[in-house]
């Protein structure tokens, strides 16, 4: 290990913060032996994920700021200079040559903590529309890596890099057979397609001769979605329900289409993937950062939209997916444009820059 090369790395919350920033991090430590510390906060995922990936992860007390009552953003506006100064106190025993912030509560007060000493910062925003934190730090950052060029207005020094994705999702081939239809709610799985889907699979069955659905419900609703498909009357052997599903890769190989919400972790394995897809933006989103994400690939003609009212019309429903799904030269073009927006260097790009500004730093 390069004992020379430390870098920190602040932020988390969700998978889609926290999941590219730790394919940073092996990157990092493979490619480069650099050391890696990341800055989270108890509530996120990062608490579980990063130690589960070997990395050692420091904890700040800071909360949200969006989107919440104000007592809870009084409360966070409260603990802020706290968590800057308890950021700085960590960075003077790392010694980082640079910080990355991938978006979450604590990379705000980090990235603030780096400015404040002067350490070489770079801003990662895998969203259309940036975060509260990177906005408001996007332009006092030494660097950017963006997933859409879009973002780009709100930092100096921007960089269109990607958002990191798991290299199989690179090498899948078209899917070959009868239809399939891939419904994905993240890992939580979402209740809008588990309550609403249900009402339309005997009829989207009937339109499509030989397609198979399989929806990943999330644990909270894997029962009840289960007997919503039973209760419709659709033949059980074209259709499976599932809490979770592993090796997402291969999933995905297999699915025509996919329905999903448009998360940016999510969005980039569509693209990596060139799968054409059936976006529904959570509308609760902050920012609706989702709805920008999934606006961003309809243009690229990469997916279609749904608005989640739509969702609920039954007949609206039916009609976008069966429309796609017995338009195959529409689904081969998404394809193609899906991939158009992947980027197979994001880990390695970001890395470099980071490197590049730690060892600038350091000479």
């Amino acid at each position: 290990m390069n004992s020379e090369l430390r870098i920190l790395i602040a932020g988390g919350g969700t998978g889609g913060h926290i999941i590219p920033a730790l394919a940073v991090a092996h990157e990092l430590v493979n490619r480069h032996g650099a050391e890696a510390l990341f800055v989270g906060t108890p509530r996120g995922l990062e608490s579980r994920l990063v130690p589960a990936a070997g990395f050692a992860l420091r904890l700040i007390d800071v909360g949200p700021l969006k989107s919440v009552s104000l007592a809870t953003r009084l409360r966070t506006l409260f603990q802020l200079p706290a968590s800057i100064f308890a950021c700085q106190r960590m960075m003077r025993e790392f010694r980082p040559g640079a910080v990355l912030g991938v978006g979450g509560y604590a990379s705000g007060p980090a990235m603030a903590a780096a400015l404040r000493m002067k350490i070489p910062t770079m801003a990662f925003e895998p969203n259309a529309m940036p975060g509260l934190a990177n906005r408001l730090i996007g332009k006092r950052v030494q660097a950017a890596a963006l997933n859409f060029p879009v973002a780009a207005k709100w930092f100096r020094n921007a960089e269109v890099t990607g958002v990191p994705v798991r290299p199989e999702f690179f090498s899948l081939s078209a899917p070959e057979g009868p239809p399939h239809l891939l419904i994905f709610g993240g890992s939580q799985g979402a209740r809008l397609f588990n309550l609403n889907v249900p009402r339309v699979i005997s009829a989207l069955l009937g339109a499509i001769p030989g397609l198979t659905v399989l929806h990943q419900s999330g644990a909270r609703d894997m029962e009840v979605t289960e007997l919503a498909y039973a209760a419709s009357g659709a033949d059980h052997s074209r259709w499976q329900v599932s809490a979770f599903l592993d090796d997402m890769p291969a999933r995905f190989a297999r699915a025509h289409l996919v329905m999903s919400r448009s998360g940016a972790s999510t969005v980039a394995e569509l693209a990596a993937a060139a799968k054409p897809s059936l976006l529904v933006p959570f509308a609760a989103a902050t920012d609706e950062h989702q709805r920008r994400n999934a606006e961003a690939m309809v243009q690229a003609g990469a997916s279609a939209m749904l608005e989640e009212k739509e969702v609920q019309e039954p007949e609206k429903l039916l009609g976008a997916l069966v429309g796609l799904l017995t338009d195959p030269a529409r689904l081969a073009a998404m394809a193609k444009a899906a991939r158009t927006q992947a980027h197979p260097t994001a880990a390695e790009r970001i890395t470099a820059k980071l490197v590049e500004m730690a060892e600038k730093q350091r000479s």
